[in-house]
């Protein structure tokens, strides 16, 4: 059985424990940032995450959130993506104002020689996916809003075991799926990464990085 797998079959079905996670991430529903992709990565350091998702790690600097959204935004119809990063404990978290997290194939090579990979994404029109691979295997990729209505959908969606056990609700996507995320890795992401200034780093065009994926 797989990390995510194991991690989530070990956890009761404690309603308290859960809503107690999910309101812990209250802020990721609000209206501030409107898009992002968090992403956790396991059995990599920065280095390795950073050529993962496409970028030169001897070519970083530090930003804020919002100082990368503001460059992105002047390169707004270019593929012009930033990538900023923190390590905490034996986790790598990768955040972004795009989508590079969002991708399976980027879950696979982040999750390449035995390592994990769970990404959070919801972008300016409010969608929102779950991400997640093992050992460069993608087990589980879904929307949440797909999920709420699932016991009334035919045929109904499938959804992976680590994810079985969850309700999700529109309000409270985005908190339900962090709580998720940090459930099946163990990280709890802290909103004041989002103001803090990470390492920060340009990623390689999307087209040349994942051609014939």
């Amino acid at each position: 059985m797989a990390p995510a797998a194991a991690f989530a079959a070990s956890i009761p079905g404690d309603a308290v424990l859960w809503d107690d996670l999910v309101a812990r991430y209250a802020w990721a529903d609000a209206d501030e940032p409107g898009a992002y992709t968090f992403s956790v990565v396991a059995g990599s350091a920065e280095d390795e995450v950073i050529r993962a998702f496409g970028g030169d790690p001897s070519e970083t600097r530090r930003m804020t959130f919002a100082e990368a959204a503001d460059e992105q935004a002047d390169h707004l119809y270019e593929d012009y993506e930033l990538l900023r990063v923190v390590t905490f404990g034996e986790r790598v978290v990768a955040i972004e104002w795009g989508y590079r997290g969002s991708d399976p194939e980027i879950a696979r090579r982040a999750s390449a020689g035995g390592g994990e990979f769970f990404s959070v994404y919801r972008d300016v029109n409010a969608r929102h996916q779950v991400l997640h691979a093992f050992d460069g295997r993608v087990d589980g990729m879904f929307e949440p809003a797909e999920l709420e209505d699932a016991a009334w959908l035919d045929p109904r969606p499938e959804v992976p075991v680590w994810a079985a056990d969850v309700s999700f609700h529109m309000d409270t996507l985005c908190a339900e799926s962090f709580a998720l995320m940090e459930r099946t890795m163990g990280v709890a992401v802290d909103p004041a990464w989002i103001g803090t200034s990470l390492r920060t780093v340009l990623l390689a065009p999307a087209d040349g990085l994942l051609d014939g994926a």
